[in-house]
């Protein structure tokens, strides 16, 4: 769970441990240099619960996903989620981590309303798996960042504090198994850690261990962040940074803190180590309180649990079974289908896109069509309509169909951007809308011809002014002959006939 941190001097954390004395003379900021760690907890979509037999279920009403397991009643015992586990290595090996052949499960010790227990079972100094990487990239920077360890624990309840005081409290998150995902201290601004974020989002949904909605409380992140000279080797005194619940979240409290951290140096003062609690709608970080150590945890391994082994031959399997990942993915998109990389990425950002991208071409589509169709019009209408490319009521095959019809010049894009709509809404087919619409593109000459001859003989004063130089009065004239067939002209033949016209009348 990611309320408390977990640092101790056996096992690698996600940013400095020792402390400088911070005794310096006022600078810049720009004589700064931040170091950011972040630690990543994602809820695995496992169809019971880590240690007990509990649906594992969002939405559900209050304390009703519960058991005496959940609720720590006396006499119980935990039983080990194969299928958390093997979603555990699934991602670890998806951030190119070392599995551990044996981990164990240890205690980690302390008291909140929402962990009845008194103590969460997670991983401690044998985790299961270590020494990934994770190369992400942005704008003005590129970066590897290391993953230092993965390792499987239980989630807490929900505390819900009331206007009144009071607090209520909903166990049905009791016991939800968590992947905790802790990169090394490798991040110098908040971006980098946002980008960094969203490739472990993006990875987690592509093999299909979490859902990853920040909002649902899927996945959570706390950042170590803290700041120092450019040059010096000795880290600074860092801050734990909470509650941050989006990505835009992430950037604004990061950067609060960074500039805050900065401050105070530049005055002469001293970082005070603490876990800040960034508070969204005032757009500050507050202390929470000071920062605990490991040893305040009083880990001990977990007495109800035996050792994990992990056999050769399951992470094997496992690793078999995994699907193409999203960095592989964005480079074969731009070396197979020759698209620009800003374009990939955008397909490439949701496993379902890319396969529904990947699908249209299938039928015949040239890809770079296909690509500019999926990333703007298919794009534009499911994000106004709030649903995912998955509730999509066009098909690739359907969505194909309309983009030959394009090609085919059947067809304007204009006009196909009307019937994708009407796709979108009714089910139809490209076919059906276009044959009882009559929207069939007009590509005969003659006919466009004349159309042309009556826009320019009704609008004379800006032919004169076309003549006369001002060049960009041609855009008029195309809008209003397609206004005129309603949208329905070929706009390639359009634009000769117009140019050749106004060529004669000069």
């Amino acid at each position: 769970m990611n309320r408390q941190p977990t640092t101790n001097n056996q096992q690698p954390t996600t940013n400095n441990q020792q402390p400088t004395t911070n005794n310096r003379q006022p600078t810049t900021d720009n004589q700064f240099e931040t170091v950011i760690g972040l630690e990543v907890h994602a809820q695995l979509k496992t169809a019971s619960k880590a240690f007990c037999g509990c649906e594992n279920r969002y939405g559900a009403e209050p304390n009703t996903l519960v058991c005496p397991v959940c609720m720590s009643m006396p006499g119980i015992l935990p039983v080990v989620n194969r299928r958390m586990v093997e979603m555990g290595i699934l991602a670890a090996l998806a951030l190119g981590c070392r599995i551990n052949r044996r981990c164990k499960f240890d205690r980690k010790n302390y008291f909140y309303p929402d962990l009845p227990k008194g103590y969460q079972i997670s991983q401690y100094d044998q985790p299961l798996a270590e020494f990934g990487k994770l190369h992400i990239s942005g704008e003005g920077f590129d970066r590897e960042v290391t993953i230092v360890r993965a390792h499987l624990e239980e989630d807490a309840g929900k505390s819900f504090h009331q206007d009144d005081g009071t607090q209520l409290v909903d166990l049905n998150r009791c016991g939800v198994p968590l992947i905790e995902i802790v990169s090394g201290p490798d991040m110098r601004h908040p971006e980098e850690a946002a980008a960094y974020l969203n490739e472990i989002k993006t990875i987690l949904q592509y093999i299909g261990v979490c859902d990853a909605n920040m909002e649902k409380g899927e996945l959570r992140c706390d950042a170590n962040l803290s700041v120092r000279l450019k040059g010096a080797a000795e880290l600074g005194v860092k801050t734990e940074v909470k509650n941050m619940n989006s990505f835009r979240g992430v950037v604004k409290a990061l950067t609060f803190e960074m500039e805050r951290q900065i401050a105070i140096l530049e005055a002469g003062g001293v970082i005070e180590q603490a876990t800040m609690l960034w508070d969204e709608s005032k757009g500050e970080a507050r202390p929470m309180r000071s920062k605990e150590e490991s040893h305040d945890y009083r880990y001990f391994p977990e007495p109800d649990l035996i050792y994990l082994e992990v056999p050769e031959g399951w992470e094997s399997e496992i690793r078999r079974g995994m699907p193409e990942l999203p960095a592989p993915k964005r480079e074969r998109f731009t070396a197979d289908y020759s698209l620009r990389e800003d374009i990939a990425a955008v397909l490439c950002a949701e496993r379902p896109l890319a396969d529904y991208f990947e699908a249209v071409t299938e039928y015949g589509v040239e890809p770079a069509a296909a690509a500019n169709w999926i990333t703007g019009e298919v794009l534009r209408i499911a994000k106004g309509k709030g649903i995912s490319i998955e509730e999509l009521p066009v098909d690739p095959e359907a969505t194909a169909l309309l983009l030959k019809r394009i090609s085919e010049k059947v067809i304007s894009a204009s006009i196909a951007k009307e019937i994708f709509a009407e796709m979108v809404e009714t089910g139809a087919s490209a076919d059906r809308i276009i044959e009882s619409k009559g929207l069939k593109q007009i590509s005969d000459e003659d006919e466009l011809l004349n159309i042309v001859r009556k826009v320019l003989d009704d609008n004379q004063p800006m032919v004169e002014k076309y003549l006369a130089g001002k060049t960009k009065l041609f855009g008029a004239f195309m809008g209003q002959v397609m206004k005129a067939t309603k949208g329905k002209a070929n706009p390639q033949l359009v634009n000769e006939i117009l140019r050749g016209e106004l060529g004669k009348r000069e």
